[in-house]
């Protein structure tokens, strides 16, 4: 059974959940789902036994997934089967919708495109959360005019950007996880973002289940495993409503191996002595910060050429995806024997001195012909290149790499906000 909670007063309900503070955690509330299924602003709503399950597995995973791969968001832990726990936010009352495949309403307003369409880079919408009048569909300019302040903060420029970039690295993220069970991700409808009562940063929230984005099983329409199944429903029966349930239950079983690596993989680091382990370990520090294992082995190219291609053997012979990284101070020979004989990639790292470093880098650099082995000089740099390399194979690899690159962008966007602020 989940721990007791302290559940304070209803905060607000929607029409899939309800959000309740709690008494004793500060900042912190709880999400709670509903067992209700809705199409068209709730014109159509029915009760469907065991969504309210569905749906908070689903977002929790999914949820985990992002934050795990480094985005921002505002969930914290799955707390039962039916609610999470998640950082109080103020919400900003836009809907980001983001397209890889052109369907749906999209077609309806831009008549002449046809379905399939695919858009590369992604396509961006966004609507103005309003019942009433049906979400109406806003630009850039309506929503700077608006100049909307969500918990202390006024959303300008530099928000509408941070949302704008946030939202293409999460469908990424989220797209390249599901290529990993043969599903195509076609387009996310439902993606809210909201300023944090707590930290004041604009953060990934509210709910991505299987009403936020339609989901065509091997690419295939006639395959889709999402609400999209419930909103085209000719009449709502017992059997029509199990039909839809069993969708669901596919995407919450499914989504649980979004977590899982598709491919073990490694990096193998061999130095030319124990001088150089200081270096090294700053490469495996950076290793583990994309989830991947390193391995730390001394061996010379020069001194000992047996043993390293005996030490190489080894790691060829298991069949796990590996990239050598060599670390060799003065002259270099242990890329370049390591790259004449093994088809994996290799990457040099040279630890510098100040003394010989400039003499001393050229023999990284000057490689006999049919050699393939890069030179990376930064220990972090390193480490990012070898992930670049093993996230071809593993999806979750590949998704820190692309929050982190989102980080990047959206640290020096805050930072120059702030350059300005104090120089105004």
């Amino acid at each position: 059974d989940p721990p007791e909670l302290k559940i304070g007063q209803k905060l607000n309900e929607g029409k899939t959940k309800q959000i309740f503070e709690l008494v004793d955690q500060l900042g912190l509330v709880l999400v709670q789902s509903k067992d209700q299924i809705t199409a068209g602003n709730a014109v159509r709503k029915d009760q469907m036994q065991g969504k309210a399950a569905i749906a908070n597995k689903t977002t929790s995973c999914v949820f985990q997934l992002l934050q795990e791969s480094g985005i921002k968001t505002a969930f914290v832990k799955q707390h039962s089967d039916t609610a999470f726990i998640a950082a109080h936010c103020e919400m900003i009352p836009i809907e980001w919708v983001c397209r890889r495949v052109a369907t749906g309403s999209f077609l309806k307003r831009n008549p002449g495109v046809k379905e399939g369409y695919r858009f590369s880079p992604l396509k961006m919408e966004m609507f103005f959360k309003d019942d009433a009048n049906n979400d109406p569909q806003w630009s850039e300019e309506q929503l700077l005019e608006a100049k909307l302040c969500v918990a202390g903060l006024t959303i300008g420029q530099c928000e509408v950007d941070i949302m704008n970039r946030s939202t293409v690295a999460i469908f990424e993220i989220v797209e390249k996880a599901w290529a990993t069970q043969n599903c195509t991700l076609v387009d996310m409808k439902v993606i809210e973002f909201g300023v944090s009562v707590k930290s004041r940063e604009i953060v990934l929230a509210d709910v991505i289940d299987n009403d936020s984005w339609r989901l065509w099983s091997a690419g295939d329409r006639s395959q889709q495993k999402d609400k999209q199944v419930y909103r085209e429903l000719k009449e709502v029966t017992p059997e029509a409503m199990q039909m839809v349930k069993r969708n669901f239950e596919w995407v919450s079983e499914r989504v649980k191996l979004l977590l899982e690596p598709q491919a073990s993989s490694r990096v193998v680091l061999l130095m030319g002595s124990t001088s150089d382990v200081a270096h090294c370990e700053k490469i495996r520090k950076a290793c583990a910060s994309y989830g991947l294992p390193c391995v730390l082995r001394v061996t010379s190219a020069h001194k000992g050429p047996d043993e390293t291609l005996r030490i190489k053997a080894e790691y060829e012979g298991d069949g796990v995806p590996t990239v050598f990284v060599a670390v060799a101070g003065r002259s270099n020979g242990l890329g370049p024997v390591m790259s004449g004989n093994t088809a994996y990639p290799v990457i040099s790292c040279p630890p510098l001195t100040p003394d010989w470093g400039p003499q001393d880098v050229w023999s990284s650099l000057r490689m006999p012909s049919g050699l393939g082995c890069s030179t990376v000089l930064s220990p972090e740099a390193c480490a990012q290149f070898a992930a670049q390399i093993l996230g071809l194979r593993d999806h979750l690899v590949w998704c820190k790499l692309r929050a982190s690159m989102l980080n990047t962008w959206v640290s020096l966007k805050l930072a120059d906000k702030k350059l300005q602020a104090c120089s105004l």
